[in-house]
């Protein structure tokens, strides 16, 4: 079973993973979707900790009245209500140009997908395509 039909399935713990396939967006989507998963992505270059938030809040669909900070990311992704995948496929240019942001927002996602419960659905973060090392584990 690949890494993504696992965590779709519950096999894999939710997180934030490096993720590496060729896999086309409709066929992800399909996937993600007819496991009753929602499907968000980030494909536009964001390197700023604002411009990077802004971008989660709009690919999440966040409310106007997001703070654009880790406090208001923290509350937004807590009131998510729904499986969510949010694939990430610019994360490289936040991570070069901002670590220490980037490091802090991922902290943030990491810690929101291990917070599973009745009122909380999963959540995970697959970061696609190119960017420094990390020690984020690899969704096979």
């Amino acid at each position: 079973m690949s890494g993504l039909a696992g965590l779709l399935a519950g096999r894999v713990e939710p997180g934030v993973y490096r993720w590496h396939t060729e896999l086309a967006a409709a066929d992800l989507s399909e996937s993600v979707t007819g496991a009753g998963w929602s499907l968000a992505q980030i494909a536009d270059v964001a390197e700023t900790k604002d411009e990077v938030l802004g971008a989660i809040g709009a690919a999440l669909g966040f409310p106007a009245h997001f703070g654009r900070n880790l406090d208001a990311l923290w509350d937004s992704l807590r009131d998510l209500s729904a499986p969510t995948v949010l694939l990430w496929e610019t994360w490289g240019s936040a991570a070069y140009a901002d670590r220490a942001g980037f490091d802090r927002i991922v902290g943030v996602l990491k810690d929101r997908a291990a917070e599973i419960s009745e009122d909380r659905p999963a959540f995970t973060v697959l970061l696609r395509g190119d960017g420094p090392e990390t020690d984020l584990p690899d969704l096979g």
